[in-house]
């Protein structure tokens, strides 16, 4: 009874704080955590992006520029895309059919529109079509300074105007890290976006550790690496493209506002989206670890204590033989002992602070 009493009162106090533990075996992992990975988009920040601003560098409308932007990441189901179709739609401008759309992957999308050839996306891609931006970068980095996600718009061989979004950050991420760090953990921000917006968001949140420019088969090779240095890996993501790291950590931990496919790959979900969830699964996982060394300590004593006087150890000094009906009383209550050491769990509170 002392461990699996412990892990189903533990389970069912996780629940309480709208923590979801697949199994026993991430309940009790999670106490060991040392590392702690966390996406951005979507984990840290709202994941509901809205477009900032938007730098012309031709001579086009700005109307022109987001309607074509909108109708080109109609075709994508990244946050950032939908952030842009909302805003074309909010402006009441109506989309134009996308022909042959192709994400690439972490670096943007291309498709034709209205007969025209788009590219959408970060420096990256730009270099790689050879389309020039030097006479940008300098507006592009202010806008990343300003934690907003620049993305240059290319029409027909040529920059037509830079987009930048912004994702708000959640309104405790920064208290949650606390948290974090404050219990030893070392926490680590993975994100796609360009290295200065990264270094925003991570100056804000309080995080001197991040990786910028990822793509997402990187991910889990990141969880890997930490994982290769002794560390004992938790991730933390909402994405079809987190999935394959959150198998691949110690302990995969899902935002439960994000995707089917990452709650399915991990092993906690957290339903309020808030990262507190993540410091109280941990500290719920302790408690409860704590829970379990106790009642194997009693049912040991129990044990150790009631097994020489059972086996006659008295008998050749005093005549002492043990009654089996103490025996038995003696077991029952070395079993109420471990199932009411299990039920304190239940008393048990993790501190937002």
């Amino acid at each position: 009874l002392a461990t699996p009493m412990s892990v189903m009162v533990g389970v069912g106090k996780a629940a309480e704080a709208g923590v979801l533990i697949r199994n026993g075996e991430a309940l009790q992992t999670a106490s060991q955590i040392s590392a702690m990975i966390l996406d951005k988009t979507g984990t840290i920040t709202e994941g509901s992006p809205q477009v900032t601003e938007i730098q012309l560098t031709g001579n086009h409308k700005e109307e022109d520029i987001l309607r074509l932007a909108a109708s080109l990441e109609s075709g994508s189901e990244h946050p950032l895309a939908l952030s842009i179709v909302e805003s074309a739609k909010a402006q009441g401008f109506t989309l134009s059919k996308v022909m042959n759309f192709n994400a690439i992957a972490g670096h943007g999308v291309e498709g034709e529109v209205d007969g025209s050839t788009l590219l959408f996306g970060n420096e990256k891609l730009m270099e790689e079509r050879s389309i020039s931006i030097n006479h940008h970068i300098a507006d592009a980095q202010r806008m990343a300074s300003e934690a907003q996600t620049p993305m240059y718009l290319a029409l027909n061989g040529q920059l037509a105007a830079i987009i930048a979004v912004s994702d708000p950050i959640k309104k405790d991420s920064i208290e949650a890290v606390k948290r974090l760090q404050a219990n030893g953990i070392r926490v680590v921000m993975l994100t796609g976006d360009n290295r200065a917006t990264a270094k925003a968001v991570a100056e804000k949140v309080g995080i001197t550790e991040f990786v910028a420019e990822v793509l997402p088969e990187d991910k889990s090779n990141k969880v890997e690496e930490l994982q290769a240095q002794g560390e004992i890996v938790g991730m933390t993501g909402d994405g079809i493209n987190d999935a394959p790291a959150l198998a691949q950590a110690n302990v995969g931990f899902a935002i439960g506002t994000g995707t089917d496919v990452a709650i399915e790959s991990a092993d906690i979900t957290l339903m309020r989206g808030s990262l507190h969830g993540l410091a109280d699964a941990i500290a719920i996982s302790k408690a409860t670890l704590r829970n379990i060394k106790q009642n194997l300590f009693g049912a040991f004593i129990y044990n150790v204590a009631g097994i020489p006087f059972a086996a006659g150890v008295l008998y050749p000094f005093f005549g002492l033989l043990l009654s089996p009906v103490i025996a038995g009383a003696a077991m029952a209550f070395s079993s109420l002992t471990v199932v009411s050491n299990a039920n304190r769990l239940r008393l048990f509170k993790a501190s937002e602070h």
